[in-house]
């Protein structure tokens, strides 16, 4: 299982960025993680094989999370970027349960995402 990330960089406070995360050898579900520095990795979303899906609190609104299967592509639009989104952000293989998204131990590159008040 392969996961490539690609997208992220610098932005100004309420721009947007699109992140992609193609999957070889898995369909399974995704999730964006991201972060900081001294700070352990928080989910931000996740999408199940099926397109359900899952948001942390702080993006709720803002991102959206979306899958094209046909591509094995997952992609996470962020809006309305803030300052404390500011993280570098890791796609993630995982499942999905009835009780939400677990994940396994594959990671993607991390790509950083800076944004500028």
């Amino acid at each position: 299982v392969q996961l490539q990330a690609s997208g992220g960089g610098l932005v100004q406070a309420g721009g947007s960025l699109r992140l992609s995360c193609a999957a070889s050898g898995s369909s399974n579900a995704i999730g964006w993680y991201r972060q900081t520095p001294g700070k352990q990795r928080e989910l931000v979303a996740a999408i199940s094989s099926g397109g359900s899906t899952k948001y942390a609190d702080s993006v709720k609104g803002r991102f959206t999370i979306s899958r094209d299967n046909a591509k094995n592509t997952v992609s996470l639009q962020m809006n309305s970027l803030k300052p404390e989104d500011t993280a570098v952000y890791y796609c993630n293989l995982g499942f999905w349960e009835s009780s939400g998204y677990y994940r396994m131990d594959y990671w993607g590159k991390g790509t950083q995402v800076t944004v500028s008040s």
